[in-house]
């Protein structure tokens, strides 16, 4: 089995004040959105602002830190029991339905797409008013693991993130949605340009991994953990 390549510096984002203890990293989850209606698969990639003081001006894929609404959000279907029962194991039952579900507000937040069904109109609660506003619920089920990954603790805002892949195909629909977009630019890229854009170290290690996926859907889910002595390699 090929093993991911792993980041071996910290990169896109403020260094932890000389003496400051570690912070503690913020749970969070992003989708790797594959799109299949060409030659090669491509992949959804997304400009960060150049404002922002975590990767600013990086490509990366959409997503962010999990919110108390997350926890609550309704949904059209749930996660495959398998996907389910892989959260399940390394953390607390339920959170990564949320953590799925933050990945998927997230997108909609940053990128304009919904992943999700459709479904009648309703009121919503907090961040999620605005995806419910357009007559939608998450699709869970889209969703399988690809990694997991702990950013170093040298940096001053750190998370553990989840990366999650989906097929484009369970988007509501690929037009952007008007008056969404937190990134700066959205592009669907095959895997080898995207490999050419402006990276982190991190992002790049999960394309090659999500290529490696899409060839062996049954490889394993390494799970990447970042220290001051090294990293440590294992998987989920």
């Amino acid at each position: 089995m090929t093993e991911p390549e792993i980041p071996r510096r910290p990169e896109g984002g403020r260094m932890r004040p000389e003496g400051a203890r570690a912070v503690k990293p913020r749970d969070a989850a992003t989708i790797i959105l594959v799109r299949r209606d060409a030659a090669k698969p491509r992949v959804l990639m997304g400009k960060r602002n150049s404002g922002h003081d975590f990767m600013p001006n990086l490509w990366v894929f959409p997503g962010g830190r999990i919110d108390r609404a997350d926890f609550r959000a309704p949904h059209a279907t749930d996660l495959r029991p398998e996907v389910a029962a892989k959260f399940d194991r390394h953390i607390k039952p339920g959170r990564g339905r949320a953590l799925a579900m933050a990945a998927i507000r997230e997108t909609f937040e940053e990128a304009g797409l919904l992943l999700a069904k459709p479904a009648p109109p309703r009121p919503g609660v907090g961040p999620w008013r605005e995806f419910l506003a357009q007559g939608a619920m998450a699709d869970l089920e889209a969703m399988e693991i690809i990694a997991r990954a702990v950013t170093p603790p040298m940096l001053a805002k750190r998370f553990d993130t989840w990366f999650l892949m989906a097929d484009a195909e369970r988007l509501i629909s690929l037009d952007r949605q008007p008056d969404c977009g937190e990134l700066e630019e959205i592009a669907w890229v095959d895997f080898d340009d995207a490999l050419g854009l402006e990276l982190p170290m991190v992002t790049r290690t999960m394309i090659k991994e999500a290529v490696l996926r899409l060839d062996d859907p049954e490889r394993p889910s390494p799970y990447m953990r970042f220290g001051v002595k090294g990293h440590k390699l294992g998987h989920l």
